[in-house]
Order: C-alpha cells, then sequence, then structure tokens
C-alpha cells in the first residue's frame, strides 16, 4: 500500500461501481494516493496505519515472536463460504496460530491488474478488513502495485504476520514421538470442493462451503487444556496426506491412519469421485492436525468438541517407529494403503 504521508483532495471520489483499476493507481502518484485513501486506508484503519509512514513500529507484549508470510492466488477470487480477502487473513493467522501464537498485526501486499473492476476489489478489502476484525487482528502496513492487462489474474494478495508466543509453549513438526495420537478438528477437503464448484469448467452442484476461519482461539483453548501437545498443523495445499507426510519426516517417525475415523462429509466424498481426486489432498483452509501423548489427547478434545470449529473433532491416527518415515492408512476394506507424496497438482489455486 505505501500509505501516502499526507490526506490529498481529489477532484472526485473513485467509481466503485463501473470503475476499473489502471496503471496510474500503481504509479505513486495522485490516483494511486487516491486508491489508498478512499479503499485501503478507510477499510483497514487503525492507529498505527494512519501514521501514513512506510512502516509499522509496533510495540509487542512479552514472548517469542512468530512471524509467517504467505501469497494468496485463488481462482475464482469469490466461492461460498470466502474470497481472497477473507482467505488471506484466515490463512496467515492461522500459520501463526500452529506455533501457538497469538496473532497481533499483518501486512498486506495487493498485486493489481489493469481492468479489475474497482466494485471487485472493494468488496475484496471489505472481506479482508472484516475478517481481521474478527480475528481481532490489525493491518498495519501493506504496499500497492498494478501490471499490465494480461501479466495478472485479477488480484493476488501476499500478507506477513506477526504473534507472540506465550512461555511454555513449544510447538514443532520435528516433535512427534511413536506411540502419540494424531487428532483432527473436522471434515477435511471442505475448502478445495466448494473453491472446484465455482471454476470455469468444474462447475457442479453443491451445497458445501469453504471452511475458511482463523483458528488461533481454538489453539489457545487446546494449549491450556492440554500442555503436553507436541505439534500443530493446518492441512492446506496438499491437504491432511501432504501434511502428515511432512511432520513424518521432520520428526523421524511413520504415521497410521484409520480411515474410518477420518470425517469427510458426503458431499466432498461426491465431488472427488465425481473428479477423480482423493480428498485427503484436498486443501482445507479452517482445519488443524494436533499430534499429543495418548494421556493428552481426551484433554485436548475436551477443549476442541465445545468450540463451533472443531464440534467433529476426533482421533485419526497414530504416531509409530518407522526408519522409512512413511504414512500409511488402514483402510475400510481391512487393507492397508501408502499415503505418499501428493505428486504434481490434483488442481492448481486452491489457496
Amino acid at each position: 500500500m505505501s500509505a501516502p504521508r499526507t490526506r490529498h483532495s481529489f477532484a472526485g471520489p473513485l467509481d466503485f461501481e463501473s470503475g476499473l483499476v489502471e496503471l496510474g493507481h500503481g504509479s505513486g502518484g495522485r490516483a494511486m494516493a487516491q486508491l489508498i485513501e478512499e479503499l485501503f486506508a478507510t477499510a483497514f484503519r487503525n492507529p498505527w496505519l494512519d501514521q501514513r509512514n512506510d512502516q509499522a513500529c509496533l510495540e509487542l507484549p512479552p514472548g517469542r515472536i512468530a512471524m509467517t508470510t504467505d501469497s494468496y492466488v485463488v481462482s475464482p477470487l469469490f466461492f461460498p463460504g470466502g474470497d481472497i480477502g477473507s482467505l488471506a487473513v484466515h490463512g496467515t493467522v492461522n500459520d501463526l496460530a500452529m506455533a501457538g501464537a497469538w496473532p497481533l498485526h499483518l501486512s498486506a501486499g495487493f498485486i493489481l491488474e489493469a481492468g479489475f473492476p474497482l466494485a471487485d476489489l472493494k468488496r475484496i478489502v471489505a472481506s479482508m478488513a472484516a475478517a481481521a476484525r474478527a480475528a481481532n487482528v490489525t493491518i498495519v502496513t501493506g504496499d500497492t502495485k498494478v501490471v499490465e492487462r494480461g501479466k495478472g489474474d485479477g488480484v493476488f494478495i501476499n500478507t506477513t504476520g506477526i504473534g507472540v508466543i506465550p512461555d511454555g509453549v513449544q510447538l514443532s513438526g520435528d516433535r512427534a514421538r511413536p506411540g502419540d495420537l494424531i487428532l483432527l478438528s473436522g471434515s477435511i477437503g471442505d475448502h478445495g470442493v466448494a473453491v472446484m464448484s465455482q471454476r470455469a469448467g468444474l462447475e457442479f452442484e453443491t451445497t458445501l462451503q469453504s471452511d475458511s476461519a482463523a483458528l488461533h482461539e481454538l489453539v489457545a483453548a487446546m494449549v491450556a487444556a492440554a500442555p503436553g501437545l507436541r505439534c500443530l498443523r493446518d492441512p492446506t495445499r496438499g491437504g491432511l496426506a501432504t501434511t502428515l507426510n511432512e511432520i513424518a519426516v521432520q520428526s523421524g517417525v511413520g504415521i497410521v491412519l484409520r480411515e474410518a475415523a477420518i470425517p469427510i462429509k458426503p458431499g466432498v466424498a461426491a465431488a472427488c469421485e465425481l473428479l477423480g481426486l482423493d480428498p485427503l489432498y484436498v486443501a482445507n483452509e479452517g482445519k488443524l492436525v494436533a499430534i499429543c501423548p495418548p494421556e493428552d489427547a481426551e484433554r485436548a478434545l475436551a477443549a476442541m468438541r465445545p468450540h463451533p470449529l472443531a464440534a467433529a473433532a476426533a482421533v485419526i491416527g497414530t504416531v509409530r517407529e518407522d526408519p522409512h518415515h512413511f504414512v500409511t492408512m488402514e483402510t475400510t476394506f481391512g487393507g492397508n494403503r501408502l499415503v505418499d507424496w501428493l505428486s504434481g497438482e490434483q488442481l492448481p489455486r486452491i489457496c
């Protein structure tokens, strides 16, 4: 965004009904200042952004600092249950939360394509602002760039987030140990199927909505109830299968899943069967995987299930010794199969 240092007087307000993004909106001049003032600064208003500096100078509470960055290129930009704006906030908040951090501040960088409707941009920014308010985080700095027509895809968003990890909280993907249990907060594949249902060439009827949501309050409840938690992860790109393969390699262990224990909504299962996809690899944006010792599992589940984002929380597998670091699954038919890394892309641009 690179907010203007002073307020400007403009000839007339931007046309948010029929106007389009122009190259001048990223030029650093009057048009860019007007876009920032009338859209971004208005929607994201807070004391840090209002200082109109090229950076935000922040005072943080005691604790270790967690920092993350991500870029969002979802297609389509709007989907059942969310859009690229709310997704950018939720995804960044959740990456911080998986370290046990309480998210505090975000940056937002927008890469806009010339010709993109200002009405759609305003809708995205409003959704992003609402998601940030709901998560009690502030967007304190940012940047805006505009590329020529045909050299972008409407809008891409980059975010960076910072948060604070309380003393005594230590969560990491290298801490899983043989005998630990694997918990899942709810059904998998909802986000990916909701996005795919709106994609050109793949439209199909479904009542499913994206599970995109901020998980930090759920994580705080879990950490308080089960201090023995070893690892948290949100299974986004690559889905549950890829996330568990990452943890297995990081920790030098194997993982065994129970297919019957993994919650999958009928609509997700039907859509995946129609499209030839495995729901274990479909993206999620509001679910988490937790790994903890058996003695902490019931306490963690007791903290999760009253929360609206984890009512269907379940134990779905165990950690075991395995020098090959394989993830396998006991199928509903009584057999076993390898749950390997995702090879290539099932479908691009889910997040």
